[in-house]
């Protein structure tokens, strides 16, 4: 059925995301913690209706994206902004239930209005421990990092007026890494936790991959709960949607120069930036690694950019104008960061419902390239 579908496209499977969220409710219900979608890793509205029946609500980065989990979503709508615009406040208070400042002088610039439009407030703090490995573009605790107020700046003059505390330092990580996070937070701010109404400890939890440590994450869950005698919340994004998505290509042609290299009509630049990024090579469904199977293939995007290469792969049978090439885990960053550089146009977007139909989202054409500039 997926094969009528104008290639590139993404396709997101809502069975594979409901294998998803049955794990992350399963969490809230056994240790009381509230669990929500972080729009900034999937923001395909179309896929909320399944999504809000397992969650508690959802977390922003600023005002756009407030605005569609307070109106597409509902439950709790959480926002953080490094800074907030004086310009755009007002208007994030008629979405936001709980609002989150990067510095104890955004506290003081906007705290008690968020406060008198009766919102719950909080501090993101930055317990300079960092854990990752390869990384460091998504490291917050990185030296000079602008996320999260350190405890030398921490300012107990607005600490009264705080309802909670936040951290949020992992990606794609293991609750080993949150365990000495939480350890590293508690020494550092413990002290500033109780009388306080909530903990948030941020996304970047894998909850959903096959070795997570789920018991870990519970029993850390537990302790602030029961130590402190406040809510916790995670804000995972690419837990909710882990495994669920894939980028749909076509081989447009493949030639020799020095490598066998085969253009797509896919683009690293445009569809999936994450992979020139971070950088990382995107599984591919039915693919090895270069040499591992016999034919061996570098593939290259569209555009004018020479360095549009997504990768190489390896194949048990040689490439052939038309061929479909799958990658995989395509549901969570990619999708929100596509763009029409070189005037590429945006994939398709196709969602297979729970009950095995195919449905088109969003299809994009010429005016959207021409729109977004003049």
């Amino acid at each position: 059925m997926e094969n009528k579908f104008r290639t590139p496209y993404f396709l997101v499977d809502e069975s594979l995301i409901l294998k998803n969220i049955e794990v992350l409710k399963k969490l809230s219900e056994e240790t009381g913690c509230k669990v929500l979608l972080a729009q900034k890793a999937f923001s395909m509205f179309a896929c909320y209706p399944l999504i809000k029946k397992y969650l508690a609500g959802t977390t922003a980065s600023g005002l756009f994206e407030a605005r569609l989990g307070a109106e597409e979503f509902g439950g709790e709508t959480h926002v953080f902004s490094p800074a907030y615009r004086e310009d755009e406040f007002e208007e994030i208070l008629k979405y936001a239930d709980d609002i989150v400042f990067n510095s104890p002088n955004q506290v003081k610039k906007f705290g008690k209005r968020a406060k008198e439009a009766g919102k719950t407030i909080g501090l993101r703090v930055n317990p300079e421990c960092s854990t990752q490995e390869g990384h460091a573009i998504y490291d917050p605790c990185s030296p000079g990092s602008r996320l999260g107020t350190t405890i030398a700046n921490f300012d107990e003059e607005v600490n009264e007026m705080l309802d909670g505390l936040h951290f949020h330092t992992l990606c794609e990580q293991n609750s080993d890494d949150l365990e000495k996070t939480a350890k590293a937070f508690e020494e550092k701010f413990g002290k500033y936790l109780y009388g306080k109404k909530w903990l948030n400890m941020g996304g970047g939890h894998h909850i959903t991959r096959a070795d997570y440590d789920i018991e870990k994450l519970k029993k850390i869950i537990l302790h602030f709960k029961e130590k402190y005698n406040v809510e916790v919340y995670v804000e995972p994004g690419e837990a909710v949607v882990l495994n669920s998505g894939f980028l749909i290509s076509s081989v447009m042609e493949t030639f020799k120069n020095g490598i066998d290299v085969a253009i797509l009509d896919t683009s690293a630049a445009c569809h999936m930036p994450d992979v020139i990024e971070m950088p990382y090579r995107p599984p591919v469904l039915g693919s090895g690694e270069a040499g591992e199977k016999k034919y061996t293939y570098r593939f290259g995007g569209p555009t004018c950019l020479a360095g549009d290469i997504i990768g190489d792969y390896s194949f048990d049978e040689p490439l052939k104008e038309g061929d479909k090439i799958t990658f995989c885990d395509m549901a969570l960053y990619t999708m929100v960061k596509t763009n029409t550089f070189n005037g590429m146009n945006l994939p398709d977007i196709v969602c297979k419902r729970v009950d095995g139909k195919y449905e088109l989202i969003k299809s994009f054409g010429y005016e959207d390239f021409k729109n977004r500039l003049s």
